[in-house]
This record gives C-alpha cells, sequence and structure tokens, in this order.
C-alpha cells in the first residue's frame, strides 16, 4: 500500500488580511502560524509548505496581556564578547512594532528550510495600509 502524498498547488493559495487592533499577541501568532503551514487545510503535510499569505495589519495595537509590556525582553546578539542587546517590548513597539509579530510568529514555526520559507509569505505593517490589495485578501477576524 502506498502513501498518499497531496499535491500543493502553488496557484491556489489564497490571501488573507488580519488586523491585529486589540487583539492578544500570542493568540494572534497562533493563529497566523497555522496558516502559514496549511493547518486549516484538509491536504495539511507537515513535510510541504501547503500554507497561504497572511498580511497582518496595525501591528502597533496588538495587546499583550500582564506585565510584559514592560518585563518582557528581546536579546539580540552581535557575536562579539559583551554584544548582548535588550530591548524591552515598550522600546520595540516604538520603533518596529512590526517585529513584535514577526519574532513571535518565527518562534511558532519549524527551524529549518521550510520555516525560513513559510516566514517569507507573512507580511506584517503598521497602520492600516498595505500594497498587497490586488490580491484581493480576504479578510479575517483576529483571534482575541
Amino acid at each position: 500500500m502506498k502513501t498518499h502524498l497531496p499535491k500543493v498547488n502553488l496557484n491556489e493559495r489564497q490571501w488573507h488580511v488580519i488586523d491585529a487592533e486589540g487583539a492578544v499577541l500570542g493568540r494572534l501568532a497562533v493563529q497566523v502560524a497555522d496558516i502559514l503551514r496549511g493547518k486549516n487545510k484538509p491536504v495539511y503535510t507537515p513535510h510541504l509548505d501547503a500554507g497561504d499569505f497572511v498580511v497582518v495589519i496595525n501591528a502597533e495595537k496588538v495587546r499583550l496581556t500582564g506585565k510584559k509590556e514592560t518585563a518582557k525582553e528581546y536579546m539580540t546578539y552581535s557575536g562579539w564578547k559583551g554584544g548582548e542587546k535588550y530591548t524591552t517590548v515598550e522600546q520595540l513597539r516604538a520603533k518596529q512594532p512590526e517585529q513584535l509579530i514577526h519574532r513571535a510568529v518565527k518562534g511558532m514555526i519549524p527551524k529549518n528550510r521550510l520555516g525560513r520559507v513559510l516566514l517569507t509569505k507573512l507580511k506584517v505593517y503598521k497602520g492600516d495600509k498595505h500594497p498587497h490589495s490586488a490580491q484581493r485578501p480576504a479578510a479575517l477576524k483576529a483571534a482575541h
């Protein structure tokens, strides 16, 4: 007996727009990661890219629960001695609010070649304007 592998048709990829205003960051990131991987489709296969494109707008209006706004820190490392830099959510929201959602989703997808391909299908913008209207994205409600 042979194992059936679904054909992933690249022409059937959908575009989705999610408004992040008032949405909790973690719940939104789970929803976006599932769409990127294709877990919402019957043809989901763990080692294939069956997901859709996701456009997230109003990234600066995403919500965090508890004391995460001031206590949570993101660390970057340059590779040199003493090259660690820490950034709080407040600072990141002021400078690059898109990175809040991007980093949260990145942590929820595979850490391999497939994961890097999946991240290219995520488009995050501050404000409610985006340049992907030609793709006619379907509006999705963010998980609150």
